[in-house]
């Protein structure tokens, strides 16, 4: 669980975040929500431990700090997420531009498909020849 420090008179709260747990990905996503109310500031060691500093561009009492910081580790967890769909679903948003891209380009997807089929039997590049065939009987 992320830890928490409240500093009233400064106005801001620092989170340390095990980047382990939450990548930066998901720390940018979640922080960037915040900009309208608070300046954030990122330190520490991507690969250790991140310090997230709040500070909220207006006074805040105690309970709107805790306030700020609890919305900001459920964001964290929100982005955290998005992250993993994303990354769990990245071959098929790219199957599904792919075949965006295709259908856009005007042509028939099924003649594409077969146009290719027979470029791989004519082989113009002569891979598909057996060694023996193009360089004669092996020598033992």
């Amino acid at each position: 669980m992320p830890r928490i420090k409240i500093h009233k008179s400064e106005n801001k709260i620092i989170v340390s975040v095990n980047p382990k747990l939450y990548p930066l990905q998901a720390l940018y996503g979640a922080a960037y929500v915040f900009l309208d109310r608070a300046y954030i500031f990122l330190d520490g060691d991507p690969k250790k431990e991140v310090y997230v500093s709040l500070k909220g561009k207006k006074k805040l009492t105690k309970k709107e700090i805790r306030a700020l910081a609890d919305e900001f580790l459920n964001e964290l967890l929100n982005y955290n997420l998005r992250c993993q769909i994303s990354k769990d679903n990245r071959k098929i948003r790219e199957y599904i531009v792919g075949a965006a891209l295709i259908g856009a380009s005007g042509e028939d997807t099924k003649k594409l498909i077969q146009s290719d089929r027979k470029d791989w039997q004519k082989d113009p590049l002569g891979i598909a020849v057996p060694w023996e065939e193009k360089y004669g009987k092996k020598a033992l």
